[in-house]
């Protein structure tokens, strides 16, 4: 039985074996243990790796055999959901309270699969926040976080992470706008790592393992936007299609 690959500890933040070595059975699984490292987990991102593991489990690091990822210009809006981003409900912001957005992920699982974001990749991600490649999407509601999502850009990709909601359609309206100012910005892919049925409504799609690869190797390397995350101020008509 082929058993996944150890990263030694003290082992470069490069030390990972090609994504085709992952595992069928779990899907995707590809090495087990390292460390949560900015410079390791940026480097696991560009080469189509991504951390994904509970309390109880050693660091595993996963390329699953498809992966989700939405194409920007292909965002679906439903007739419902644009009507309740015309009410202007929620405002949304962007890298206003990455702590806060991380820690409500914290308390929701990514898929009926999923596992807890714990405390070890709460730091991390902050730390990578300070370092200005995580970001965060915040939706409020009468001064009150009610839902959004955390991620990575690098390049032209934004590598969609966890999101949250604690009213209906609060993390939706929150995608939405992320997606439309990155657009805005040039980015070209939005990995959302494993299905869900909440991204596939929005217009997200699976791609094999090696087209997603190929994608990473062309974009993640480009030059991106590099200025202060927030919205534009000059409105403009998102170019959303509904169903």
């Amino acid at each position: 039985m082929r058993r996944p690959y150890w990263i030694p500890d003290n082992a470069s933040p490069d030390d990972f074996p090609p994504i085709e070595k992952a595992l069928e059975h779990p899907d995707g699984l590809l090495a087990v243990g390292g460390d949560l490292t900015s410079s390791r987990i940026i480097m696991a991102y560009r080469l189509g790796i991504f951390p994904w593991y509970s309390d109880e489990e050693p660091i595993l690091w996963w390329s699953p055999g498809q992966r989700m990822v939405l194409f920007p210009e292909e965002l679906y809006v439903s007739r419902s959901l644009r009507k309740t981003i015309r009410k202007n409900k929620f405002t949304v912001t962007l890298d206003q309270n990455f702590p806060e957005v991380i820690k409500a992920c914290a308390g929701f699982r990514r898929n009926q699969d999923g596992t807890w974001i714990t405390d070890e990749m709460r730091e991390a991600y902050c730390q990578l926040h300070d370092y200005g490649f995580a970001h965060s999407v915040e939706s409020w509601y009468e001064g009150s976080l009610v839902g959004g999502l955390y991620g990575i850009a690098l390049g032209n990709v934004f590598f969609g992470e966890s999101m949250f909601s604690r009213v209906s359609d609060a993390s939706k309206v929150a995608f939405t706008h992320l997606v439309g100012q990155l657009q805005r910005w040039g980015y070209q892919l939005i990995d959302c790592q494993v299905r869900t049925a909440h991204l596939q409504s929005l217009g997200a799609v699976e791609i094999p393992r090696q087209q997603y690869r190929a994608l990473l190797d062309c974009l993640s390397e480009a030059s991106g936007y590099t200025g202060e995350w927030r919205f534009d101020t000059a409105e403009s008509e998102s170019p959303l299609r509904e169903i």
